[in-house]
């Protein structure tokens, strides 16, 4: 099966990532072994783009977020923790204040 956004292919991760982004990631996280012209370039990059779109950090947010909840058990292995029947927390009596 092939998955299209916006006539572009995406076939991995990081194509759906881009996709979604308008940019690739590496242009926010950067990319090991960059020199300091290098980052300094990227960041002036992405200073701009932010300068053109200033929604975008709120529109990644909102991303994230719907991802997160619709996918957090596969993403993080989270698995709900339960307290036993019939266990009771302890008394916060006589604690210090």
């Amino acid at each position: 099966m092939r998955a299209y956004i916006g006539g572009h292919q995406a076939v991995s991760v990081n194509d759906f990532i881009e996709l979604a982004l308008g940019t690739p990631a590496e242009l926010w996280l950067g990319v090991e072994g960059e020199t300091g012209e290098e980052r300094a370039a990227r960041l002036d990059a992405a200073r701009d783009i932010l300068a053109d779109n200033p929604s975008l950090p709120d529109d990644v947010s909102r991303v994230v977020a719907e991802v997160i909840e619709a996918h957090a058990p596969e993403l993080f292995n989270v698995v709900p923790l339960t307290r036993p029947a019939g266990r009771r927390q302890p008394s916060r009596k006589g604690a210090a204040a």
